[in-house]
């Protein structure tokens, strides 16, 4: 029974105003998709709704509330329980909107990924002068085992013919090598997370020793010639997979999650899915640039042109995953 209408009615209608504006999104936009806290909101707006329904109808004197609460409690009915297709999968709005937003959404997995590929940088710049010997264990290629200097010269000396013919099965054993090494990043996840920051640290210590072996030996712009290309596309995507494994570790461990641990894991799985199928997509691409460009040197291609086209491609990147996308965010950082 409602003793004080008009203060009933103060203190509903924000609730019914909340229900009416989500309703109004859903029905208008068919790409929103509510997050899980979203869903539950709803819910209880709607259960709300109902219960005010039941109290306004006995009312004689308050016809138009009455219908409005109905037309309001039928809406969310439809909305909550009617049956709908399943939305058409766009490849160009999962490219351009769904990978750049669920890469923002996670962004302190990948904050997390990023910080232990630059500690295992630092300790592997660091143990390398400390003792050359380790540089087998350090760099564990046979093409980066003798001094850079010679390297250089022998690189510049084959002007860029010794892949000639075999470019596209280089190119494939890169992809496949890389990727191999990115799902294994992402499925050590399985193990809460620390096979993952094994794989991420490991990553950084070859990482580490290869940059201060050939800036030591002073040969700073065959670096950035050489790693740039790729590398600026290649070591975000290894990124972006131990991004994945740390949100899966944590979806089972459930730090600050107290849904159970089978309701955290579906709720993850969608952007575990988009986050793998998005570095594989990053690391064709730089397999394919490592291959067919990264490989020839001066005086066959100039290192300057290299490096700009490094910087280009970083650049894109970064407005890629950190804006793409921007007008249709949704939850938060889970």
């Amino acid at each position: 029974m409602i003793v004080d209408f008009q203060r009933f009615a103060e203190t509903s209608r924000p609730q019914w105003r909340q229900l009416e504006q989500y309703l109004t999104r859903v029905e208008t936009d068919p790409g929103y998709r509510p997050a899980l806290e979203e869903v539950e909101t709803i819910h209880a707006l709607y259960q709300h709704a109902c219960t005010d329904l039941a109290r306004v109808a006995p009312l004689a004197a308050e016809p138009e509330l009455k219908r409005y609460l109905e037309w309001l409690v039928a809406r969310a009915y439809c909305q909550i329980y009617a049956s709908r297709p399943r939305p058409v999968f766009s490849f160009r709005r999962w490219l351009f909107e769904t990978l750049p937003q669920t890469f923002r959404r996670r962004i302190r997995a990948f904050q997390l990924s990023l910080a232990l590929t630059l500690l295992g940088t630092a300790f592997g710049a660091a143990m390398l002068p400390v003792d050359p010997e380790a540089k087998s264990v350090l760099m564990p290629f046979a093409h980066l085992q003798g001094s850079p200097k010679d390297r250089v010269a022998a690189e510049m000396a084959g002007k860029g013919r010794s892949l000639e013919g075999r470019r596209g099965s280089f190119s494939a054993t890169l992809i496949t090598n890389n990727t191999r090494v990115a799902f294994l990043s992402f499925a050590l996840g399985m193990t809460a997370g620390l096979g993952t920051a094994l794989i991420l640290f490991y990553n950084g210590v070859i990482l580490g020793a290869v940059v201060f072996d050939y800036v030591a030996d002073g040969q700073i712009v065959f670096l950035l010639g050489w790693l740039l290309p790729h590398g600026v596309v290649e070591i975000p995507a290894l990124l972006i997979a131990g991004q994945a494994g740390l949100v899966l570790g944590h979806a089972l461990i459930g730090w600050g999650n107290r849904l159970p641990r089978a309701a955290r894991l579906r709720v993850a799985t969608p952007d575990l899915v988009t986050l793998a199928a998005g570095t594989a997509l990053l690391l064709i691409w730089a397999g394919i640039v490592e291959a067919f460009f990264s490989q020839y040197h001066e005086p066959v291609v100039p290192y300057w042109l290299k490096i700009a086209f490094g910087v280009l491609e970083a650049s894109l990147l970064a407005i890629y995953l950190m804006r793409g996308g921007a007008g249709g965010e949704r939850g938060g950082d889970r």
